[in-house]
């Protein structure tokens, strides 16, 4: 399961991850971060069985944990399989079936939103 870490500028400094990593024994893979003095996010990929004691380790830091269940979310009805969110998808999430309709493997999404940026029917939006 895919986890965003809001960081905010009181744990910026921390080692946060790092703590949870310690405290938990979860295996975690940071997927993306942008992480700014003032703050950002980084979403961290979790294991399914260490989900629950991953997000409260971070919570009782006083971290701000969104679960990403849905990363990108595809409106059939606006998409009109032009391939064009492939071209630009750093982990491979998106690709076309034997039919050449668009499919996405959200497992992969590491929530860039290069293909919200790229669609040209606005067909696709970063999940919460």
């Amino acid at each position: 399961m895919k986890i965003t870490l809001h960081v905010t500028p009181d744990i910026t400094p921390r080692p946060l991850i790092a703590e949870v990593i310690l405290e938990t024994g979860a295996l975690l893979n940071i997927d993306r971060a942008d992480v700014k003095p003032k703050g950002g996010e980084v979403v961290i990929d979790v294991p399914q069985d260490e989900c629950e004691r991953v997000v409260a380790a971070f919570k009782k830091r006083g971290a701000t944990i969104t679960c990403l269940k849905q990363p990108i979310i595809k409106d059939d009805d606006e998409c009109i399989n032009c391939g064009a969110c492939i071209s630009v998808c750093p982990t491979g999430v998106i690709s076309f079936r034997d039919d050449w309709s668009v499919q996405m493997d959200v497992d992969k999404c590491v929530q860039c939103g290069a293909c919200v940026t790229m669609c040209p029917q606005a067909a696709l939006k970063v999940g919460e």
